[in-house]
């Protein structure tokens, strides 16, 4: 069975680099589609002629920003991916598993993981596969690769929990606008506020709990154990220092006319980007475009368009075409270890 999984794998990830390729391609045109004539040109031609067409569609809405914005945009991006690969980190220390395991073996597995879950979704093909994937190859098991996954998952949900309780402690009108999505956000600006420190106090209360060295709980062998001072500490830095790279991207490419400023964008990023991960919409497609326009009126829409494209050429799409080869080296490294009945290298 072990030499069967050996090749099942590989397999996997053959699929996923397929899904990956196929996923570059349809954003690429959907997002090249959304000007009119543009998507007259691609309805009548081939897919070359759709490519070139994709290309000319692209370069037209992103030549009118200066190249100090994409300088800032590409930093933003560094920024917030070297951050996604401190989670690793912080959830191998936590684990006590960070021995032998180099930083760079985490950003390369950081980068590749998110690279694709952002793109594909929460999937088993995407960023689940990469981790298990890299990590038992470093000695760790099922259960400590899924907690592992946990402590991320937590260590992002706890970042923004955090910044949106500060925005709306210090911008609590931002849901006002959102009202002409769904009522529900029509709460006024004192329980806006109210919110915020509620959000606020959960992440004091999680510090806290951190502090008083709550004990773990056992589930059969299974032991969690709540994160330590100094893992907190670190999730204080990460998490938001993520968040705040990537909404970077955003407000470096907005125009200056009518810009709302950082917190604002901010606001706009969380709220829009977690609903994009809720409902498992891959990139946030359209959902962030109604989020930011309703948050945003002031800036034309165009431009709103630019900034997000821009955001998803960075943040999404280029680091899926950087992953994807990453992927194909590290399993036909393994796929080649396995045919020779050697153990795959680590």
């Amino acid at each position: 069975m072990k030499r069967v999984m050996d090749y099942v794998w590989p397999l996997i990830g053959l699929v996923a680099v397929v899904l990956s390729v196929r996923v570059l391609y349809d954003k690429l045109y959907a997002e090249a589609a959304a000007d009119p004539a543009v998507r007259a040109a691609l309805e009548a031609g081939d897919f070359w002629h759709d490519l070139k067409a994709i290309a000319s569609g692209i370069g037209a809405r992103l030549a009118d920003l200066p190249a100090s914005a994409y300088l800032l945009a590409g930093v933003s991006t560094l920024v917030a991916y070297v951050a996604l690969a401190w989670y690793d980190r912080i959830a191998l220390i936590h684990l006590r598993k960070e021995k032998g395991i180099s930083w760079l073996y985490v950003a390369v597995c950081s980068f590749t993981t998110y690279a694709l879950s952002h793109n594909i979704g929460a999937s088993v093909f995407s960023g689940g596969m990469v981790r298990f994937r890299a990590y038992t190859a470093k000695g760790l098991t099922a259960a400590e690769v899924a907690v592992l996954v946990a402590v991320c998952s937590f260590t992002f949900a706890f970042g923004t929990i955090l910044l949106m309780g500060l925005v709306l402690v210090w911008e609590p009108q931002i849901l006002a606008p959102l009202t002409a999505l769904s009522p529900r956000f029509d709460v006024g600006t004192a329980p806006a506020r109210l919110i915020g420190v509620g959000l606020l106090g959960f992440c004091a209360l999680y510090t806290i709990g951190s502090w008083l060295h709550l004990r773990p709980l056992h589930a059969g062998k299974f032991e969690l154990v709540y994160p330590r001072l100094p893992i907190v500490a670190r999730q204080y830095i990460a998490a938001p220092l993520e968040l705040i790279g990537a909404a970077g991207i955003i407000y470096f490419a907005l125009p200056e006319a009518g810009h709302p400023g950082f917190m604002i964008v901010l606001g706009a990023f969380l709220l829009s980007f977690s609903a994009g991960l809720l409902s498992q919409v891959p990139g946030g497609v359209g959902v962030m475009e109604a989020v930011f326009l309703a948050i945003l009126p002031g800036v034309p829409a165009t431009a709103v368009f630019a900034a997000l494209l821009v955001w998803r050429l960075f943040y999404l799409l280029a680091p899926l075409a950087l992953s994807i080869p990453v992927i194909v080296a590290f399993e036909h490294s393994r796929l080649g270890a396995a045919g020779q009945g050697e153990t795959p290298p680590k």
